[in-house]
């Protein structure tokens, strides 16, 4: 979209064809006159471009459901033409652009992830075919519409739209770069640390030095935003009012950097009694959430529990006859919420050897093992009393493993190393999980042995789903036993 100049606005006698760049392209004006940045053409381009991916995305879809279901009646009646494609085809199609426009199927920031855009396109797509064949059988015209047609036209626009939809995120990033939307990052006295993919301004370079009684700044700083759609402004605190006040007017998503707040970890604003709050921590599960999971802890632990049982008392038995002591060994944790809580595992040390604080990390042939305790600990039978504490609730099946009190790495207690390590404790403890199907598991001989493992714990933190703890169930069977199991 080519930015209009503003030569109404300029002095009496003032010329009024725009003058040329060294390029010999045309610059644009602001309304005294002076030439806007070359961000401002760019930026217009990248609107443009995406306007035009967004337009393919929209004609993409609905040719690809019309040629999915096109292509189901040439295989049940040999003609793409068929009155059954028509009529289906008729349906579907207004119906599924009203319920992907409402699902944002077709914004930039959907586009742009593959994985995310053909989520929502294909859920789109079935809620479509569903709500077609349900109005379709109250309204008794089903007998103009093909069972075979819908069965063959939707298996096959759903494998297509997620594949028009994959490439079409790559064909975006290629076009756009790793930032798919307009974001313009403003330095005012400050130096800011740009992103690949995001645009500079500079206040004092580019003639946009903030002064709210002065219209003609103003008028110039709004025809620089004008294509933006993030607009971030780096300025020292003394001048933060006045930016807000100027962006709040620029018709942009405007934010202001805040360097001191990042010792805080602000997620958000609120308010208290008139006054603002920042949010700095919010329960990574919804109530839902937690249910869902309970639900599926309750349920696997009961299902598999006779058939542990068993096993559990032939491992007892062993452990009885290798060494005298408990058959169990009760270790405190810490679990949900940063509490204490008593995990059970099978004794596999001399009971006089026993760590109870954790503060020496088990080693490879380590002589405080015993014979059946070496066994155990190779193929994670030992861990199979935790099973009880996913009953009582201590536990979950999946979740960040439970560290003893004085676990430490190369000498230091997890928490010294990573002031982040108590935020593992946001989710429930579990028996596996996304670190230990990665490999990170055994003895914390060196710092970065529990970075990894952190790393991973904070992923699953952030990024929980129903789906992603049941992939982890199933991957664990793959890490059982592991060379770092001793």
């Amino acid at each position: 979209m080519q930015l209009s100049t503003a030569n109404e606005w300029l002095p009496s006698g003032q010329e009024t064809d725009p003058p040329r760049n060294n390029a010999g392209g045309k610059v644009r004006l602001g309304i005294n006159g002076a030439a806007l940045p070359d961000v401002v053409y760019a930026l217009s381009r990248r609107r443009d471009k995406r306007r035009g991916i967004q337009l393919q995305a929209v004609l993409g879809d609905l040719i690809v459901i019309a040629a999915a279901f096109g292509l189901g009646a040439t295989i049940r009646y040999g003609d793409p033409l068929n009155i059954h494609a028509r009529d289906t085809i008729a349906a579907i199609l207004p119906t599924y652009l009203l319920l992907a426009t409402s699902q944002h199927a077709f914004t930039m920031s959907v586009i742009a992830r593959s994985r995310v855009s053909a989520f929502r396109a294909g859920g789109a797509l079935l809620l479509t075919i569903g709500l077609v064949g349900l109005v379709a059988f109250f309204l008794q015209t089903t007998g103009a519409v093909s069972r075979g047609v819908v069965g063959l036209g939707a298996s096959i626009s759903v494998v297509m739209i997620v594949a028009f939809r994959a490439w079409l995120a790559y064909y975006a990033h290629r076009l756009l770069g790793d930032v798919p939307i307009n974001e313009v990052v403003i330095q005012d006295g400050v130096d800011a640390r740009l992103r690949v993919g995001s645009i500079l301004l500079d206040a004092a370079r580019d003639g946009i030095a903030l002064q709210l009684d002065s219209p003609s700044m103003l008028d110039r700083l709004g025809r620089c935003l004008q294509a933006a759609d993030r607009v971030v402004v780096a300025c020292p605190p003394s001048r933060r009012a006045n930016w807000v006040s100027a962006l709040k007017s620029s018709n942009v998503n405007g934010e202001v950097l805040a360097e001191e707040l990042d010792e805080i970890g602000a997620i958000g604003l609120d308010s208290y009694n008139g006054v603002t709050t920042l949010n700095v921590a919010s329960a990574p599960l919804s109530f839902p959430d937690r249910t869902l999971k309970r639900t599926l802890d309750l349920f696997l632990a009961l299902l598999v529990l006779p058939a542990l049982l068993p096993v559990m008392l032939v491992v007892g038995i062993a452990i009885k006859l290798d060494s005298k002591g408990p058959v169990f060994f009760r270790q405190p944790r810490v679990g949900l919420g940063n509490r204490v809580f008593q995990m059970y595992k099978f004794r596999s040390m001399r009971v006089a050897q026993n760590d109870v604080l954790g503060s020496q990390s088990t080693r490879r042939n380590d002589d405080r093992i015993t014979r059946v305790g070496a066994f155990i600990r190779k193929t994670s039978i030992d861990e199979l009393p935790q099973v009880l504490n996913v009953i009582l609730g201590d536990m979950s099946i999946v979740g960040p493993r439970p560290h003893p009190l004085e676990c430490k790495a190369a000498d230091r207690l997890f928490w010294d190393i990573d002031g982040r390590y108590w935020h593992r404790h946001a989710v429930k403890p579990g028996m596996t999980g996304l670190a230990q199907i990665r490999g990170f598991r055994g003895a914390t001989a060196e710092e970065v042995d529990l970075t990894n493992r952190l790393q991973a714990d904070l992923e699953y933190v952030s990024g929980w789903s129903i789906w992603r703890d049941v992939v982890i169930i199933v991957a664990t069977f793959r890490v059982l036993t592991h060379r770092n199991a001793f």
